[in-house]
């Protein structure tokens, strides 16, 4: 007497189904059980903010200290250096994460999705101190403010003076050239201008 038991209706369904339609049905799955997990992971307080602040407690307990402990100024940092560092960050990112058409998606919109995490990441990176880019520029840029060896021509007036000799004494050859080619109106001109100088 041969047993013939029912078949599985599930297993009959996906022996049926078309292979592309299984793959995207499961690519539809597997994207709804990652945002499912990064929504829990967040409302539990294991997102990627909870990470940063445990990278930063680590680095603070490595020595490294935190960006706030880094500044050693009592000037504020303005906001567009810190612009400038997530900039920075955001490319650095953008080329260690990984090619994958499974995780963005493909083409152009894949691209994207890519380019928003890397600059996601890198404001939040820059937001919690950064690697110091910011404070480094700031600094380098009050020290050459500061310094005395740079003066500014437009207000030194010795410079400026100077500036204007150059200036007179480079006519003054200019116009003696045109006189050498035999030229009275080029005499006039110079003896007009130097005129006009003094």
């Amino acid at each position: 007497m041969a047993i013939s038991p029912p078949s599985d209706l599930v297993l009959d369904v996906v022996k049926a189904a078309d292979p592309v339609d299984v793959q995207a049905a499961q690519a539809k799955l597997q994207a709804n059980r990652a945002a499912f997990a990064a929504t829990s992971l967040a409302e539990a307080g294991n997102g990627f903010q909870s990470t940063v602040d445990v990278l930063n407690s680590a680095a603070t307990k490595a020595g490294l200290g935190n960006a706030k402990d880094r500044t050693h100024s009592t000037e504020k940092v303005p906001a567009t250096y810190h612009k400038f560092e997530a900039m920075v960050l955001q490319n650095f990112v953008k080329n260690m994460l990984p090619n994958s058409e499974t995780l963005y998606g493909k083409g152009t919109a894949g691209e994207m999705w890519k380019g928003m995490m890397a600059e996601q990441l890198g404001n939040t990176i820059a937001k919690n101190g950064g690697v110091g880019i910011a404070e480094q520029m700031y600094k380098e840029q009050l020290d050459k403010t500061r310094s005395k060896g740079i003066v500014n021509a437009s207000t030194d007036e010795n410079d400026r003076k100077m500036a204007l000799s150059m200036i007179t004494d480079f006519q003054r050859k200019t116009l003696d050239t045109a006189s050498t080619d035999g030229s009275s109106d080029a005499s006039a001109t110079n003896q007009s201008l130097m005129a006009k100088k003094a």
